[in-house]
Formats: structure tokens, C-alpha cells, sequence
């Protein structure tokens, strides 16, 4: 559990550990650097509970707060938490029962699905993330939809220890680490799945880094995603011409930056027809209409379009054209 300044909620966040139903477990919490009266708040608790740990660092962010908790971590499997969440008191057991059940040995990582924690009329957006997240359960909808957005919430995984040796822990830099360690392990091979039940409540606060840090913007997210998107293109595409599903300005940055990495674009596809004359990109790529687009043998069809409902409908559209996802198309925003 990495800290900063939560002295308004770390003692919740420690007492949904202390609750859990299985209780042999270390609490490995990485102050970095807080300000307020965090360290007071740790202090006691490490004095009463010999099951958790403090260590106090000067301010170095979270990337480098996480790898110094890996770096104490002595168990079989890791499990995130946050100092402003809750962990449901059967969150801890459930998923190393998961983890330990044979039929789950390839598993090297298991979320949970969460509760939203905060305004879902306020915050729908937020709202409607988490609802997105919480349908993603199996390897195969978690790996399908890894590039749409990050598929699980953070504080929600418990993964095989073994995993930060083979495959590396948090990279720290100007993106969300998070995600970027989904990408890594899955590229690597590592499967994840959730336990199908709500076992962790994730507050929405207003100090949320993924609100307030722009290393979590839209950008910053497909800049992350851009080069393990390119590999897995150059795995699947098998020499095809690759087609973008959108034409707007967001679609064209989005090919701008796969291109920066050795992605070849053919062209654009648009339900607008007004836009079906026009040739994109200063490199005379046409936009075609939906229903111009080839066989699944003659074309890969990238879903680019971010808006509300685009994605679903591209995703019928090409199913019922005979396009399997993963295979001959996927979706990336």
C-alpha cells in the first residue's frame, strides 16, 4: 500500500485489511513521503498490529513507492491495495483461493470486480468505467480489451509474486504504471482473470491521481498502449492492410503515434459520408464507408472511435461481416 498524505483515510483502508477473513497476511505500507499526519496515523497502527509494516521514504511517486514494497514482499502472492479504498472482508481469501485452484495454474493474476465508490450521477463517466471494467472477468475479454483502456483496477489485483522477478515490476515515467505493467506481463504471456464478485470498494476522490496527474490523461494512456498495440498488430495481421475505424482529429493523432512506431495505415473508414471523398494524412489515404471494407482475409480493421456506443456498434458491424476480434480486428479506444 503506497501513502501519501491520507490521513483522512489510510486507518479505513487498514481496517478492511485488519477485517479480512484470512488473516495470515504482512501489510507492506510504503509512506512516501506525506506531509500531514499520515506517519502519526502508520505509527500507531504498526505498534499495535505486528502484521503491518512501515516504511517511511523521502517524496519519489508512486512508481518507485510500489517497487520499494515489492522489494519487502516476502509472500507467495502480492496483493495491491490503496490508502483511500476498502477491501470487502472476503476480498483476500477469495482470490489466493483463485490463484491456488488447479484449474487456475496458469493464472499469473487475478482482480476483482469493484464497487464504485462515489457519485455515479456526478461522476457517470467514472461510473460507466467501472461498470465496463466489472464485465471483463475471463483471460480472453481481459486480453481482447487491453487496449481499449486499462482492464483492471489497480487496487483490485493479487498477482504471483515470481511475476516482478520474471517480468519486472512498475516503470516510472510519464504514463500510468498501472497499466503499463498490464501491457508488459500480458505481451510476456501472463494470463489474468477476476473473481467474479465485488470485493473491493474503489472511492472516487477528488485528489484521485488518475483525476489530478496527467500522466493518466487520454494521451498519456495511448502513448502507454501505441508500441505492445504494434507488437501485437505485427502478430495478428499476417500482411494485411490495416484500416482505422474513424477519421476524426482523435483517430488521425491516435494513427499518427502507431505510425511513429513502424504501423502502416492503408486508410480510414467513416459511417459520415461527407467525409467519403476526402483523402486524410497528406499521404492520399481514402475513407471509405462501412460497408466498402473487405473480407476478414483481405483487411484488419482497427476500432479507433473513443465515443459512447462506437465501439459496440463497430464490434457488430464487424461480426456480422465474418471478422473475429483479435484475429481481424481489435479495438483500441
Amino acid at each position: 500500500m503506497p501513502v501519501f498524505n491520507a490521513a483522512a483515510t489510510v486507518a479505513r483502508a487498514i481496517e478492511s485489511v485488519r477485517r479480512q477473513t484470512f488473516a495470515d497476511w504482512e501489510l507492506i505500507i510504503v509512506d512516501d513521503g506525506s506531509t500531514d499526519a499520515t506517519p502519526d496515523v502508520l505509527r500507531d497502527y504498526a505498534r499495535t498490529d505486528a502484521r503491518v509494516g512501515v516504511w517511511r521514504r523521502p517524496h519519489e511517486g508512486i512508481a518507485r513507492a510500489l517497487n520499494a514494497g515489492l522489494a519487502e514482499a516476502r509472500g507467495e502472492f502480492v496483493a495491491r491495495m490503496d490508502a483511500d479504498d476498502t477491501a470487502h472482508p472476503e476480498r483476500l481469501r477469495a482470490q489466493m483461493e483463485f490463484l491456488r485452484a488447479p484449474e487456475n495454474e496458469a493464472l499469473g493474476l487475478v482482480a476483482c470486480e469493484v464497487e464504485f465508490g462515489g457519485d455515479a450521477s456526478r461522476n457517470a463517466g467514472y461510473a460507466l468505467h467501472v461498470a465496463w471494467q466489472n464485465e471483463l472477468r475471463t483471460p480472453e475479454e481481459i486480453a481482447l480489451n487491453r487496449f481499449v483502456e486499462s482492464p483492471l483496477a489497480h487496487p483490485s489485483v493479487m498477482f504471483r509474486r515470481e511475476l516482478v522477478v520474471r517480468h519486472g515490476g512498475y516503470h516510472d515515467g510519464d504514463f500510468p504504471e498501472d497499466y503499463e505493467l498490464w501491457l508488459r506481463w500480458m505481451d510476456a504471456g501472463v494470463r489474468m482473470a477476476k473473481v467474479p464478485r465485488r470485493l473491493l470498494t474503489w472511492h472516487d476522490g477528488a485528489a484521485r491521481l488518475s483525476r489530478t496527474d496527467p500522466r493518466y490523461s487520454p494521451e498519456a494512456f495511448f502513448r502507454t498502449k501505441a508500441p505492445y498495440l504494434a507488437r501485437e498488430l505485427e502478430r495478428v495481421v499476417r500482411g494485411r492492410p490495416i484500416f482505422a475505424w474513424g477519421a476524426g482529429r482523435p483517430t488521425r493523432k491516435r494513427v499518427a503515434e502507431l505510425e511513429r512506431g513502424g504501423v502502416s495505415i492503408a486508410g480510414f473508414i467513416d459511417i459520415d459520408p461527407r467525409k467519403h471523398t476526402r483523402r486524410l494524412g497528406g499521404t492520399g489515404r481514402a475513407v471509405i464507408a462501412p460497408d466498402a471494407i473487405g473480407a476478414p482475409d483481405a483487411c484488419f480493421v482497427l476500432g479507433c472511435v473513443g465515443k459512447r456506443g462506437a465501439r459496440e456498434l463497430q464490434r457488430d458491424f464487424l461480426r456480422g461481416r465474418g471478422f473475429r476480434e483479435g484475429q481481424d480486428f481489435l479495438m483500441c479506444a
